[in-house]
Formats: C-alpha cells, structure tokens, sequence
C-alpha cells in the first residue's frame, strides 16, 4: 500500500481586495511556502495563483529572519476584489503547490510529491513484475488517501480487504545532507537501498521475510528504527480488525514536503523489486503468529 494524496493547502478565507489566505492540510513549513506557484482546484476550474509576501525592501531587518505564519501570506491570482475572486474560488477549495520533475546527476531526481506518489507506482510496478509468476498469493496494490492527515484511507481499505500480510510503501528522511544529526535520525542515504523498518507497530515475521528476501536477491537495504508510531499507513494497517502482520518499507527523501524532493530512481525499483520477490515467498502455509 502506497498513500496517493500529498500535503497541501485549502482555503480559509477571501479578502475584500481578491486576496486568498489559507491553512496547510499535513505538515508544511511556511519558510517553504514563500514564492511558490500554486493550482486552487474546485468544481468549475483550476485556477492559477502565487503565494505572495512583502518583498524583501519592505521588511524591517528584525522581521527577515522570523519564520512567518500561515496568517501572514496570502494567494494572488489577480482577482479585482473579493467578488471578482469569488467568481472561482470558494472558501474550502483545496490547492496543490507547483513542482516539476527533473533528473539530477548520479540517477538522482528533484519534484514534487514524491511522498508519496512513489508508493503508489511501487505498488503498481509489483503487480507488473509478478505478472506471469505463479505464487500462493494473492496480491493486491492499493493506493491509499488521507495518510498525511489521518490515515482513515489505510484504515478502511485494510478492513475492507482483510489482508493476511501487509506492507506499507512510504518515504523517509535521507540523513545525507548538511543539518541531519545522525545521532538522532539514523544514517539513510540516497541511493543506499530501501528502507526496512524496525518499530513497535511493525511485525518481526513479515520483516525478517523482507529482510531474507532481499538478500537472496541481492537487494542493498538500510535499516531505520523508532520508538513509537512510524507516522505511516503501516500505523493504520496493523490494528485493522484483529490486526495484520504489517511491515513498512521506504524510499529514503531528502528536503521531505517541499517541492524539491530529491530520491534515488534506482533505490524505487528496487523497492518494487523487493515486494515483488516477498510476495513470492509467501504460501499458503506461512504462518506469521
């Protein structure tokens, strides 16, 4: 399971000169925010704007290196007024930050949304590579929502579905650029393979078949370890109805809710390439409890 929505905005509020202000919807810092192109997305159309802040020479010296608040930026979209606005946009309309895709050097790659649009394609790209294999197991890719507010979309699809196994494909901060402490966050590095979990939500069973998997098939993966909740599907999953053997494997991201993520291509095939082969391993008499 890989979660298909991303964190966002939505619309609080129009002013009386067209200008649009807004909350986050997931966790968004506002240093991140300032100058980014953004979509409003309602039923009639998706319209176009700015986030705007005052400019630089219009900032006293004690206000430049204060983060600003949510309050304190507002969309542009070059309505006349609030009527003119609100021809097209409508408090509670949810808006996508702009991003696009780029390669970078060394099979590296910059956009927007990785997390976790790259869950949904490794689940998709498993069914790809375990079409024709025979296996014990049924299989199921499941693109989730909600997962960067409450996770319910996890929630209802692991009790609708009942699975016997589960894995959740999500991102994880990359500690390989400057700022990281280690000491706290683990060393995971961009290009150093998936990331196989150890946490209390997560099932030892399943992850040491991942962990076995990966070496039969010579698949480089880190390790990554937390003390509570993994802040993923997989917390969702595990508690569903009687509980399912659950385990979290992730694409190691740095500058996370940006929309300048930056992930290895070679570490999300891999990652396919992993389920793909855990998935075949799996049989009618494996037995998790």
């Amino acid at each position: 399971m890989g979660h298909g929505d991303a964190v966002g905005l939505i619309v609080t509020y129009i002013n009386d000169n067209g200008y649009i202000h807004f909350t986050q919807v997931g966790g968004i810092d506002p240093m991140t925010l300032i100058a980014q192109r953004v979509v409003i997305h309602n039923s009639k159309s998706n319209v176009f704007g700015v986030i705007g802040k005052k400019a630089i020479h219009m900032t006293p010296p004690d206000e430049r290196t204060k983060a600003p608040k949510h309050e304190e930026l507002w969309i542009d979209t070059g309505a006349k007024n609030k009527k003119d606005a609100e021809k097209y946009v409508s408090v509670g309309d949810y808006v996508s930050i702009s991003g696009t895709f780029e390669d970078l050097k060394n099979k590296l790659a910059v956009g927007c949304r990785f997390d976790n649009k790259i869950g949904t394609w490794a689940a998709i790209e498993t069914l790809r590579l375990l079409k024709g294999t025979k296996i014990d197991a049924c299989v199921i890719a499941v693109s989730s929502v909600q997962e960067e507010n409450t996770g319910v979309g996890a929630s209802t699809a692991a009790y609708h579905l009942e699975p016997d196994v589960a894995i959740a494909v999500d991102v994880t901060q990359a500690t390989d650029h400057p700022g990281c402490s280690k000491e706290k966050y683990g060393d995971i590095k961009c290009g150093g393979g998936p990331v196989i979990a150890y946490a209390p939500p997560l099932h030892p069973v399943v992850r040491d078949g991942i962990i076995s998997a990966a070496k039969k098939n010579k698949i480089k993966i880190q390790i990554e370890a937390a003390g509570g909740r993994t802040g993923t599907d997989a917390d969702s999953i595990f508690r569903s109805r009687g509980g399912v053997p659950t385990a979290l494997i992730s694409l190691a991201n740095r500058y996370m809710h940006t929309t300048v993520e930056v992930v290895h291509l070679t570490d999300l095939e891999q990652i396919a390439r992993l389920c793909a082969a855990y998935a075949t391993t799996l049989k009618k008499k494996t037995r998790f409890f």
